[in-house]
């Protein structure tokens, strides 16, 4: 596992990650996170995840899950100043 965030920002994904649980999905689409991974990730009832996809081939091989508000910080950071520039 890393602990050093930018070193792992860095690294591909696969050498960053670790399994943590394997789930199903239900007839309906949905999956339920295991209560170990909710509790250590912080998540709770009503928040809310982006899920980003990576592709390969044309196929979605890779999902990741989010949280919202820290997706939305790193967004305001990555392009927060490109779009201040482009507003002046």
């Amino acid at each position: 596992m890393c602990t050093d965030k930018m070193k792992c920002e860095a690294q591909s994904p696969l050498t960053c990650c670790k399994l943590d649980a394997l789930i199903t999905i239900d007839d309906r689409g949905q999956i339920v996170l295991p209560k170990e991974i909710r509790e250590k990730a912080k998540i709770k009832a009503g928040d809310k995840l982006a899920v980003v996809t990576c592709e390969k081939n044309g196929k979605v091989s890779c999902l990741t899950l989010v949280k919202a508000e820290e997706f939305k910080e790193a967004i305001r950071k990555a392009f927060g100043p490109l779009l201040e520039e482009l507003l002046r």
